[in-house]
């Protein structure tokens, strides 16, 4: 095909996208349910590719290339935030009528969001074996685990600039979950103190802090609306359901970004 007959749909693959939704039952409401937990999965496609790529511009020292980056990250977050309202009209009745078709699929199967914790920081090795049906993605999240995580870059983009990071965080198992470190947090506070030395990373501090917060978001918008649907039940695949998600909610991707601001 030359670029002349190209066409918005075959440009898109719009066939196969539009092919993709399959329901189960003849339930009027399972369109719905279908089209917004696909349309998560491309956000999420995009939020990864955006972190990857901001990840790697800070090892390479271009912070703002990531800050850029950091941004989008941010936009599309915040249309995944924006989708809660819409799945907000399907009521328990309707999401009943539609449960018994789900089977045991969920999203906390979901591998893009598992990819996308690990990149951020949020590492938990007991994950993978969520995914060890499938090879591929469990090899998948192995291979993540196995990269420094994004702020793991930017602590070490911190070092690189003079900002004396303890050698312990430096050099630490990026596998393992990120702990604070008081180094960490008076190193933050260096650079909140003379922002005009250190705008670039004053600069990605802040898109951090905000890719946080509109995940955090996110994942209080997944509660309410799990909570607004199912209540209190287990969700489907076993999964605790609001249990799992109010505990998600307590921990902290960029602990000394939080912690920072009340030393400033």
């Amino acid at each position: 095909m030359t670029d002349k007959d190209l066409t918005y749909g075959g440009y898109l693959k719009l066939d196969t996208l539009l092919a993709s939704q399959a329901p189960l039952s003849d339930e009027h409401d399972e369109l719905l349910f279908i089209v917004i937990h696909q349309a998560a999965e491309l956000w999420l496609k995009l939020c990864l590719h955006e972190l990857d790529g901001a990840r790697r511009a800070i090892a390479a020292d271009h912070a703002p290339q990531a800050i850029k980056m950091l941004a989008r990250t941010v936009r599309a977050i915040s249309q995944m935030i924006q989708s809660w309202d819409v799945l907000s009209t399907l009521t328990p009745p309707d999401y009943r009528r539609l449960r018994e078709h789900l089977g045991t699929s969920s999203g906390f199967q979901s591998l893009q969001y598992r990819v996308l914790e690990f990149t951020l920081g949020q590492r938990d090795l007991a994950m993978v074996d969520i995914h060890t049906d499938i090879p591929a993605d469990a090899q998948r999240l192995r291979d993540e685990l196995g990269r420094p995580s994004l702020y793991d870059e930017a602590l070490r983009l911190l070092a690189r600039r003079g900002l004396p990071v303890p050698a312990a965080v430096l050099n630490r198992d990026v596998a393992t979950p990120y702990l604070a470190d008081p180094g960490v947090e008076a190193c933050w506070a260096q650079v909140y103190g003379d922002v005009d030395r250190y705008w670039d990373l004053y600069e990605l501090a802040e898109k951090l802090t905000d890719v946080e917060h509109h995940l955090q978001l996110w994942r209080f918008g997944h509660l309410k609306i799990v909570e607004r649907i199912i209540g209190f039940k287990r969700g489907t695949g076993g999964s605790a359901g609001v249990g799992y998600l109010a505990k998600v909610l307590e921990k902290s991707l960029f602990p000394e970004l939080s912690s920072v601001r009340g030393v400033l």
